[in-house]
């Protein structure tokens, strides 16, 4: 495991970690190349076990720059998995800011599965609502996001484009698999405290739907690396509600863990279709 000194302080640093982790990644599974990668958030993991079939799992961290995931809701596994005719590296668990790690320690597993050749991220998470007409267990398509982390896992002079961040063909195709699901607009912040209610105010006031402390970073590094990007978040909270009540983590990782079966199943229908 990379030590922490050693974390990449570059785009190209990052990049030059992820390729050999892909490599390794790659040699472990026995394939040439990756269809897709997926990062589950908190309290998906148990998705795996509808998303597909596998053929090697083990820990993240045997792979150069993967550090094991603090947070609970968080597994330090990857499964290299078959959705179909497509062969899936799936990342059971992710690092956060808010655990100290970097922006581009956080976005690790991104680049080590495009370097490893997927051309499609499903990055998922959970998160609060910030709309009284989402409800916790609702799955979210995430459409845009805001980014109030202040930082970037991007360095140098080359511009990325996020006009299309978050796929217009991925979300079609979710669409199509589940027409119930609705689409929403993701902020994500540092943490690891809550917002207070004028911050939830004025990030509802700024247009936001979900707030979560994921998914942007990730996102800006799949779209540097010209990967397409489908963002699902489980509403695991009222965040709304939370100017009236305290928030109770324990509840919130029960809501998304009691329903990541069925997200598996979503995944599995959506992985197959795109």
């Amino acid at each position: 495991m990379m030590e922490r000194e050693q974390r990449p302080r570059t785009t190209d640093d990052a990049k030059e970690l992820a390729s050999s982790a892909a490599q390794e990644l790659l040699s472990r599974a026995g394939a040439d190349s990756f269809d897709a990668l997926v990062v589950l958030g908190s309290g998906w993991a148990g998705a795996v076990d509808t998303l597909g079939s596998y053929d090697i799992e083990f820990d993240a961290t045997e792979l150069p720059g993967f550090h094991a995931p603090a947070a609970r809701g968080h597994s330090p596994k990857v499964r290299s998995m078959w959705v179909g005719d497509k062969r899936v590296a799936v990342f059971m668990g992710r690092v956060h800011l808010y655990e100290g790690y970097g922006p581009m320690e956080v976005t690790h597993a991104v680049r080590t599965g495009v370097a490893a050749g997927a051309t499609t991220a499903v990055l998922t998470g959970s998160a609060g609502s910030l709309r009284t007409d989402f409800a916790p267990g609702q799955p979210v398509v995430i459409r845009d996001h805001i980014n109030l982390t202040a930082r970037s896992p991007l360095t140098g002079s080359l511009f990325v484009d996020l006009t299309e961040a978050y796929s217009s063909r991925l979300r079609q195709v979710v669409h199509e698999v589940d027409v119930s699901l609705a689409e929403g607009v993701y902020v994500s912040t540092v943490g690891p405290q809550m917002q207070t209610p004028s911050e939830l105010k004025m990030l509802r006031q700024a247009g936001a739907d979900l707030v979560g402390r994921s998914i942007a970073l990730e996102t800006i590094a799949a779209a540097e690396m010209d990967a397409e990007v489908l963002g699902l978040a489980i509403i695991s909270n009222d965040a709304v509600g939370a100017v009236f009540a305290p928030f109770e983590a324990e509840r919130a990782l029960e809501v998304v863990t009691q329903r990541a079966r069925r997200l598996g199943e979503l995944l599995n229908r959506v992985l197959e279709q795109a």
